[in-house]
């Protein structure tokens, strides 16, 4: 029995697909705060079950059987690790034999401030005892291409990454590797840095949409704090301050990446950013 938690969200239902390519409908459970939501994974033969990492009293009930479990990074910054502190501690009482989670590409040694929550979950996780498997994500291309309507509006990419390159793939290769992982065998105790075959810096970025739309669109390089400050016109707070410390540190190397482990552990190609950015015009 595979449990993927945060089904219904971005990633968790493209991992939910891929695993229906692989496992039996009946072998996966799509555990998820709103059971309402996944009636579609539902009508396909997946158990759905609750679970809502803020009430662990759900979490006995969903992973009930569970032999694999795949924990989706939660998204309230600041109480993601008793969060995830309360599935792991479910998931090893269920008696799973493997924890998937999905963390941050190097995050034992990267600078950046999302590190720190990801780095105490893994190490509760190695405190288990429950075999693991760390699933580095590096940056998803959809995270620069969800800002594109923006972008056409003002005719600029805005950033502080400077010339630092981001090794993006798109969410479907890191949901692909997720359940190549819950799917397969012998991924106990390992840790994978995943990130896509080939990088851009945002200049880059903004050249392919000019090319890709016909208009003229340039990457204008901010200091940090300015671009944490037009962040925080339309993001939360501490989101503003999660993406613009990113693009600090991606000046310096540190979402940048060429190990191209995620295509092999995916069996081919990540998909190139060119692609993603033409869906997202689409």
């Amino acid at each position: 029995m595979i449990v993927v938690t945060g089904a219904t969200g971005q990633l968790g239902q493209l991992v939910i697909e891929s695993l229906l390519t692989r496992v039996p409908a009946g072998e996966i459970v799509a555990a998820v705060r709103n059971p309402a939501k996944a009636a579609g994974f539902a009508a396909k033969g997946v158990q759905v079950r609750e679970a809502d990492y803020a009430r662990p009293e759900t979490l006995a009930t969903a992973f009930a059987g569970a032999t694999k479990v795949l924990l989706i990074s939660g998204n309230e910054v600041g109480q993601r690790i008793p969060q995830h502190k309360a599935v792991i501690d479910a998931a090893k009482a269920a008696g799973a034999k493997l924890i998937a989670y999905t963390s941050l590409l190097r995050a034992d040694s990267t600078h950046l401030v999302l590190a720190t929550e990801h780095l105490a979950t893994e190490e509760y996780l190695r405190a288990s005892g429950v075999p693991f498997a760390l699933l580095r994500n590096g940056w998803y291309t959809e995270n620069h291409t969800a800002g594109i309507p923006a972008v056409l509006e003002h005719g600029v990419v805005l950033g502080a990454s400077g010339e630092g390159r981001f090794a993006t793939a798109a969410r479907a290769d890191y949901a692909e590797a997720a359940a190549v992982v819950l799917a397969g065998e012998g991924h106990e105790n390992k840790i994978y840095e995943l990130a896509g075959d080939s990088a851009y810096t945002r200049a880059e970025f903004a050249a392919e949409l000019s090319r890709q739309t016909g208009k003229a669109i340039a990457y204008q390089n901010l200091p940090e704090a300015e671009f944490e400050k037009i962040l925080s016109g339309f993001l939360p707070p501490e989101l503003a301050h999660i993406l613009a410390d990113a693009d600090a540190h991606a000046a310096k190397g540190a979402l940048d990446d060429s190990s191209r482990t995620l295509s092999r552990l995916i069996g081919h190609p990540t998909t190139p950013s060119v692609e993603t950015i033409a869906a997202a015009l689409r």
